[in-house]
């Protein structure tokens, strides 16, 4: 069903869903009914996450109030609209929360939360009960802290994620928690991470030299340099020092690592701001492992006291936007919105933000909460002062405009169910150019927000992807070839290990054609030696893994054919798994049904 909503700046109506170029001069519109943006509240971050596992996206804000202010989960009504839940413990604490980070800690197919507190007051661990309603778990400890920011991540790739916490006062030092698998952490208190005296804001796991394990990039407040510790492959972490991209020494709030340029490798923003002190912000450009400070443009030019940053591809033409929250300002507090040229430059365009806050602004997060194919917009707005009066939150619903997309939704087996870790790159002919883009899924994508765990990609007139590749956390690869636009894939690691497998033992291979398919696909079967008197059982499983087709099949050459009427299995459009069995034998490929 599709929703009505009444828009603030335009006082005209969107069809949620639906895209409507010719009415909106901006490309999102402000959202004006509902709780999400009629609660006042002093706001810290913004995490976009399924949390109830229906395959809609709720959104979860953390208040920071001094002297305590519970928290807010809206849940997705499916249209694009929320409900807001009541009766849950993790909205409940009554304590001036500042970070918070979803993951599936304990891999049992639900999303648990860690939700970090100020002055002094306990960090929470939710365990998920897997209906959405969480229940507070003590497994890390009693220990009050002046925490910032929580993120998850698989560090010494055992499959479960670990937690790392940041903090900036009360003489608290940062903190890893190891994960044993049982839902209980051990605290590591060796390594530089966890005895730095440094005052820290954020923290991002980022694999940013691409060789398969976790990095850890931390930013300091109080114009310290920032700190990188390198994974060594084992899960131990040492400090890296990198030139200018550690020896720069700011008051750094956020810091966001994708790919600007869309060169195959990770760059870094840093969002910087001193206490009602206003700094630039930074871009470090990656050239093959060496960092360049960028010098000139707005985004390192325009001041303001920016607390956080998030990119998305927010206008689908392929390459990566950013959005810059500013707060604790004396003047200044508007916030910046940046889209790319193409080649890592950006533009200001606030004029696609219609009304963008002109107040104290914290976290904020980009996902697709109407699943039209364009990322939507939540920012948390904050108090500017302890007496100031309490803001209320923006949302903003992406019009949408003729580009192409996809998005890529993972499911760990061996990794963390989450798949927090993975990398993902989707090859394709944007307006005649090769472009590839590259995503890796995290837990924390810029100070106090959290982007859908779901990889999405702007086409804009790419009418088929070349390629989508995933490497796992544990490092399992992944390649589809030739797949549709404006899709979502669903993949699971389950697929990556039958795939391999079969490619090594199987003594005959298959091939599938036509490839894509409306209607007829024939399975043709050769063999090494001979398949003469064999049975074969042919299969197809959705991306999910779920079988929807079976036939055995008595095969009395050395080459067999075998034609399926698609029509008849009334499927959905989308990406299949073929897979043929013989005894010990197998042999597997994907087919794109149209």
């Amino acid at each position: 069903m599709k929703k009505t909503i009444t828009l603030m700046s335009t006082g005209l109506f969107l069809l949620s869903g639906a895209h409507f170029n010719f009415l909106f001069a901006q490309q999102f519109s402000k959202v004006s009914g509902g709780d999400i943006v009629n609660t006042p509240s002093d706001s810290r971050s913004v995490n976009i996450i399924d949390v109830n596992g229906d395959g809609f996206e709720d959104v979860f804000i953390s208040n920071g109030l001094k002297g305590g202010q519970n928290n807010l989960l809206y849940l997705n009504n499916g249209n694009g609209t929320f409900t807001t839940e009541t009766n849950n413990p993790i909205i409940e604490d009554n304590s001036p929360s500042v970070g918070a980070s979803f993951g599936d800690i304990d891999n049992d197919g639900d999303i648990d939360a860690c939700v970090t507190n100020w002055y002094g007051e306990v960090n929470n661990f939710y365990k998920n009960s897997g209906n959405g309603k969480f229940i507070v778990n003590t497994g890390l400890g009693n220990s009050g802290s002046y925490a910032e920011t929580a993120t998850w991540g698989d560090y010494d790739k055992d499959g479960f994620l670990d937690l790392y916490i940041t903090n900036s006062a009360g003489g608290n030092k940062n903190m890893l928690y190891h994960n044993q698998g049982n839902g209980i952490f051990t605290r590591i208190f060796t390594g530089d991470l966890v005895n730095e005296s440094d005052l820290s804001r954020n923290a991002n796991w980022v694999d940013y030299d691409l060789d398969g394990d976790l990095d850890l990039f931390v930013t300091n407040e109080d114009n310290t340099a920032n700190d990188l510790y390198e994974n060594d492959g084992n899960g131990v972490l040492n400090k890296k020092y990198l030139g200018i991209l550690t020896g720069s020494s700011k008051s750094s709030m956020s810091s966001s690592w994708v790919d600007i340029d869309n060169d195959g490798d990770m760059d870094l923003f840093i969002a910087n701001a001193g206490y009602f002190q206003e700094q630039n912000n930074q871009i470090f450009r990656n050239d093959s492992g060496t960092f360049t400070l960028v010098d000139t443009g707005p985004v390192v030019s325009d001041g303001g006291c920016s607390y956080g940053s998030n990119f998305a591809d927010y206008d689908n033409d392929g390459d990566l936007d950013l959005l810059v929250t500013n707060g604790y300002c004396n003047s200044n507090l508007k916030n910046f919105l940046y889209q790319n040229q193409g080649d890592g430059t950006f533009i200001r365009k606030d004029e696609d933000l219609p009304g963008l806050p002109e107040e104290c602004s914290y976290g904020s997060a980009f996902g697709d909460v109407n699943q039209d194919g364009f990322l939507d917009l939540i920012i948390a707005n904050c108090q500017n002062s302890q007496t100031g009066i309490p803001p209320k939150n923006n949302f903003y619903l992406n019009n949408g405009n003729n580009n192409h997309w996809i998005r890529v939704k993972l499911e760990g087996t061996m990794s963390n169910r989450s798949a927090i870790g993975a990398t993902v790159r989707a090859y394709a002919t944007i307006n005649g150019i090769q472009v590839q883009q590259i995503r890796q899924i995290s837990s924390q994508s810029g100070y106090s927000g959290q982007n859908s765990l779901i990889a999405h990609f702007g086409l804009g007139d790419a009418t088929m992807i070349d390629s989508v590749t995933v490497v796992w956390p544990l490092g399992k690869k992944m390649v589809l070839k030739n797949q549709n636009v404006d899709q979502i894939l669903n993949l699971n690691e389950d697929m990556v290990i039958s795939i391999d497998r079969e490619i090594q033992r199987a003594s005959f291979q298959m091939k599938v054609f036509p490839n894509p398919s409306s209607r007829f696909v024939y399975f043709y079967l050769t063999s090494r030696d001979n398949i003469n008197n064999k049975d074969i059982t042919l299969i197809m499983r959705d991306m999910a893994g779920k079988k929807v087709w079976h036939e055995k099949v008595s095969v009395q050459q050395r080459e067999f054919t075998y034609e399926l009427n698609l029509r008849k299995l009334r499927l959905s459009k989308g990406t299949y798994q073929l897979q043929a069995f013989s005894g010990n034998d197998s042999s597997s490929q994907l087919l794109i049904v149209q």
